[in-house]
C-alpha cells in the first residue's frame, strides 16, 4: 500500500506538471517554434493596453493577458517608445524581458528653426552622445560640405538607432532635406532663385515669424529690402552671430549686439549672411517662393504677437510707439 501511495502522488505531481506546462506553452509559450527578428516600433504616446494589443494583432504573443503578467513580473514601469527587435519564436517572458528595457531605434523630434548647435544638444540627450561626439558633430560631421553648413538638417521626427555614428546622424538629416526640398528646390530654378538663396531667407522667415501665417507677409518684406539693396536689419542674424552668451541661443538683443563685426549682422552689412541661421520648415521655403505681394519695408510683432508692416520708416516708428508701449 505504502509503493502503491507513492506512485500515486507521483502521478499526480507528473500530471500537475504535464499540465502546467501545457498551460504555459498555451500562453506564455512562443507564437512560432523559429522565427527571424523583426522590428516593432511603439508610437510615441501609446499606452501599455494599446502597445500589447499591437503585439497580440502581430502574432508576437499568444495571450495579451499572459503577456500582461510577464510585464508584471518583469517589473516593466512605463514601455519606452522607440524600435525593439523582436522574434515570434519568443517566450512572454523573453519578449516581456526585451520589451521593458530600453529600445535600440529612439524617436528624436528635431523642431523647426534651431540652429544645429541646438539639435545636437537633442541628439546628445536622446543618443546618448559624449561632449567630444557633440562637438565634433557641430564643427566636423555638419562642415563637409560647405552648402551644408547650416540650415539642411530637416526639422521632422527620426527614429534613429543608439549606436549610428554622429556622422551618419548628418547624413540621415541631410537625406531627408533633398527629399522634402526637392520640389522647392526645382520649383527655386524656374523663378532663377538659387537654392542656397531660397534656404537662407527661409530661415529669417522661420526664425523672425511668429505663426505660418505671417511668412508670406515676412518673405515679402526681406525680398522688398533685398531688391532695394537695402540693409535687412533683422534681429535673428545677430542672434545668430552672437550665440549663446549664458542666455540661450535667441535670448533678445541688447543695443551692444547690434555693433558685433560680423558677415551675419544685416544691421552692419546689406544682402543675405554667409549661410541659413537656422533649419527652415517646408512652410517658410514656401513662403519665399510664394510671398505676399506688398509695399511694405518694415514690420514688427506687438504683445499678443500680431504683425504690422510700414512703407516707410516713419510709419514704422509710429507702429512701435503704437504697439510696443
Amino acid at each position: 500500500m505504502k509503493g502503491k501511495g507513492i506512485r500515486i502522488i507521483l502521478g499526480i505531481l507528473v500530471a500537475f506538471v504535464v499540465a502546467a506546462f501545457v498551460f504555459y506553452m498555451m500562453f506564455f509559450g512562443a507564437p512560432q517554434g523559429s522565427a527571424a527578428s523583426e522590428q516593432f516600433t511603439v508610437p510615441v504616446g501609446a499606452d501599455r493596453a494599446q502597445i500589447i494589443a499591437k503585439l497580440s494583432e502581430g502574432g508576437f504573443v499568444k495571450s495579451s493577458w499572459a503577456f500582461g503578467i510577464a510585464l508584471q513580473l518583469r517589473g516593466a514601469g512605463t514601455i519606452q517608445a522607440g524600435g525593439y527587435k523582436i522574434s515570434k519564436a519568443m517566450s512572454a517572458w523573453e519578449l516581456a524581458g526585451i520589451i521593458s528595457q530600453t529600445p535600440y531605434l529612439r524617436w528624436v523630434t528635431i523642431p523647426e528653426g534651431l540652429r544645429k548647435e541646438e539639435i545636437a544638444k537633442i541628439f546628445q540627450e536622446k543618443l546618448g552622445w559624449s561632449d567630444e561626439e557633440t562637438r565634433k558633430w557641430i564643427s566636423a560631421n555638419t562642415a563637409e560640405r560647405n552648402d551644408y553648413f547650416e540650415g539642411v538638417y530637416f526639422p521632422d521626427t527620426y527614429l534613429i538607432p543608439v549606436d549610428e555614428s554622429p556622422l551618419d546622424v548628418a547624413h540621415r538629416l541631410q537625406a531627408k532635406f533633398e527629399e522634402k526640398f526637392a520640389p522647392y528646390a526645382k520649383e527655386a530654378v524656374a523663378q532663377n532663385i538659387k537654392w542656397t538663396t531660397l534656404l537662407k531667407i527661409a530661415s529669417i522667415v522661420q526664425r523672425e515669424a511668429a505663426g505660418k501665417s505671417d511668412m508670406p507677409l515676412i518673405a515679402g518684406v526681406l525680398w522688398n529690402r533685398l531688391l532695394k539693396n537695402m540693409k535687412l536689419e533683422v534681429d535673428a542674424t545677430v542672434q545668430y552671430a552672437r550665440g549663446d552668451k549664458g542666455k540661450g541661443w535667441w535670448a533678445p538683443l541688447s543695443s551692444s549686439d547690434k555693433q558685433i563685426d560680423s558677415p551675419y549682422n544685416s544691421y552692419k552689412y546689406a544682402g543675405l549672411p554667409p549661410h541659413p541661421i537656422a533649419n527652415p520648415g517646408l512652410e517658410a521655403m514656401r513662403a519665399v517662393l510664394h510671398p505676399e505681394m506688398t509695399k511694405c519695408l518694415f514690420y514688427l510683432h506687438d504683445n499678443s504677437k500680431m504683425i504690422h508692416c510700414a512703407e516707410t520708416y516713419e510709419e514704422h516708428q509710429k507702429n512701435m510707439r503704437t504697439y510696443l508701449r
